[in-house]
């Protein structure tokens, strides 16, 4: 059983940062990580600078390779399936049964989309249907949109996707959820809803070509679609970390979990899903970490 200062798990790009954080401040960290992250789906990864427009896996692979560079930085591609606190240190288990222990723990595991089990939907995940205007709306700026979504999740959309095009449609898949007040705003922004039934997602490499519903079928370029997550992992829960009525795990401005010496950083732990997002909390939970230790041993 190897023994470190801190255990991150997750090696994507709140993991990597952190780890940056703690090799630069000469901590002995492992990072733990299978290599499923999230955006796989998504051809290009925008809104960060320095990387606007770059393959996600690029970014990655340039991010491993300048953490390693840290020697006090080590990297288990495994699956982190179990994590036991006795008293002032954290026993953790990997699937190729290798165990290693820490006095600190960085959860960086991620979100998993529930992906709608719609023809053509997983085809144009990433692509052509999106989720975060901030990520990828530009790219789809002037063209005609819908956006999957009700109630105020579907009016908050609205606003931001109506900023890049006129052409907005709302797709309610069902019954409307929408305040007068709503519908008058909907309205006054020429914003048409189909609450028909969607029957599946027409696209051709996917790229989204039209949508068919019970009773028509209408071309889009884009869609925006809400839809539900679950956590990437249950190591959370499973040490007892609290949870936000989103499902996120709960911190507070230090990246700190309900559990003494466990931290979250990433889209597990946050609503703001993007890849700037990522890389800040990861570095604040490094840097977090690090004083902590610093505290207790100064």
């Amino acid at each position: 059983m190897k023994n470190f200062e801190v255990i991150i798990i997750g090696g994507s790009y709140a993991g990597l940062s952190a780890a940056m954080a703690l090799g630069r401040s000469l901590r002995n960290t492992l990072i733990i990580d299978k290599g499923e992250p999230c955006n796989r789906f998504t051809p290009q990864a925008h809104n960060f600078i320095t990387h606007d427009g770059k393959k996600p896996s690029d970014i990655s692979a340039i991010a491993k390779e300048q953490v390693l560079a840290y020697s006090t930085v080590k990297f288990e591609n495994a699956l982190a399936y179990k994590i036991e606190k006795k008293q002032d240190k954290f026993y953790v288990e990997v699937d190729n049964g290798k165990s290693f222990t820490s006095k600190k723990i960085i959860l960086a595991t991620g979100v998993k989309d529930q992906l709608l089990k719609i023809e053509g939907f997983k085809e144009c995940w990433g692509k052509t249907i999106i989720h975060c205007p901030y990520c990828h709306g530009y790219e789809f700026k002037s063209q005609k949109t819908a956006i999957l979504a009700n109630a105020d999740d579907a009016y908050h959309l609205a606003g931001l996707v109506k900023n890049l095009t006129d052409k907005v449609t709302i797709l309610t898949n069902g019954t409307p959820e929408f305040s007068k007040d709503q519908l008058e705003k909907f309205n006054q922004n020429q914003i048409e809803i189909i609450e028909d039934e969607i029957l599946a997602f027409i696209h051709t490499d996917g790229n989204l070509q039209k949508v068919v519903f019970k009773n028509k079928e209408v071309n889009f370029e884009a869609l925006y679609a809400r839809i539900t997550f679950e956590q990437s992992s249950s190591l959370a829960k499973d040490l007892g970390c609290n949870f936000t009525e989103s499902g996120h795990i709960e911190i507070n401005f230090l990246q700190e979990t309900s559990i003494e010496g466990v931290y979250a950083a990433g889209d597990n732990s946050s609503m703001l899903r993007s890849v700037a997002n990522a890389v800040n909390s990861g570095n604040v939970a490094g840097a977090m970490v690090n004083m902590k230790l610093v505290e207790k041993e100064f």
